[in-house]
């Protein structure tokens, strides 16, 4: 009787290990192409930024020295109250403007009074970010949902790309229903999971089941990502080393802050999203 016990504990056990498995799967990095080519280039987080020398993060003078020196970049898109696509990371404008409101709560109108940590610089939209990169170097967008805008923010997303044939870019999303979306209506972009180690994450407002599903990348099932974003300092975790071995995604580690922390990801055949310096 208690063979039989311990085989069934064993087969149970082998079941979910096998689901757990199961449920990270994504594509396999193509080796051909504008997704193998992606090495080409280094992605600057929130563009080449650096408020010390007055370029504030996510403004058009960042992206714009990106672009110009060979950088592909890292963008976050929220949707205002009257529906413009605005890129800035926060979905408060408090830190980086000093108002303290949301921006799905507030209109162009109010957005275009407000200047980027006490520079001249105004807060973007995506319309003007586009042509910075056209004919040039990759885009990395990654879509901030907010209250169930999931498929409106990620619709106009699409839409505006389309008017730009000569832009590289790919999107990545923390909300595994923006990569759903894509995967139903626009199974041509290339789209990424972003993720991390939630249970060290004090702000990331999840239970707990949610923080367990994302964190070990559960929802890659059902959305199939062509890549994973992940964040550096959980790259020792189990799940994306599982996943890699499993799997083998295309790989990008945010926020890379170092050389030798780039030349490490980048000998595994890794991509980065770095800051604060320039990187080889």
């Amino acid at each position: 009787m208690l063979l039989k016990v311990i085989f069934v504990l064993c087969l149970i056990a082998l079941v979910l290990v096998g689901l757990y498995m199961l449920s990270m799967m994504t594509k396999r990095r193509p080796k051909s192409g504008f997704y193998a080519r992606l090495g080409d280039h280094h992605y600057a987080h929130r563009g080449l930024h650096a408020i010390h020398a007055g370029i504030p993060e996510n403004s058009l003078r960042a992206f714009r020295l990106a672009a110009n020196n060979g950088y592909g970049a890292e963008l976050d898109v929220h949707l205002s109250r009257d529906g413009r696509l605005v890129v800035m990371h926060d979905e408060s404008l408090k830190r980086t403007t000093g108002a303290n409101a949301k921006i799905s709560g507030v209109t162009e109108q109010v957005l275009s009074q407000l200047t980027l940590e006490g520079t001249r610089e105004k807060v973007p939209y995506l319309e003007d970010v586009l042509p910075l990169f056209e004919n040039k170097t990759p885009l990395l967008i990654e879509i901030k949902t907010d209250n169930g805008n999931h498929v409106e923010l990620t619709r106009k997303v699409t839409n505006l790309l389309k008017q730009y044939p000569g832009l590289n870019y790919m999107i990545e999303s923390f909300d595994p229903r923006v990569l759903l979306w894509l995967k139903k209506h626009r199974p041509d972009i290339i789209r990424g999971q972003l993720s991390e180690n939630f249970f060290k994450d004090p702000e990331a407002d999840l239970s707990w089941a949610m923080r367990f599903v994302m964190s070990n990348l559960m929802t890659n099932f059902f959305t199939r990502p062509d890549f994973v974003a992940y964040k550096y300092e959980d790259r020792f975790d189990l799940a994306p080393g599982l996943c890699r071995k499993l799997w083998g995604p295309q790989f990008f580690w945010w926020v890379v802050k170092s050389q030798p922390e780039a030349e490490e990801r980048l000998e595994q055949g890794d991509l980065i999203i770095f800051e604060g310096f320039a990187a080889k």
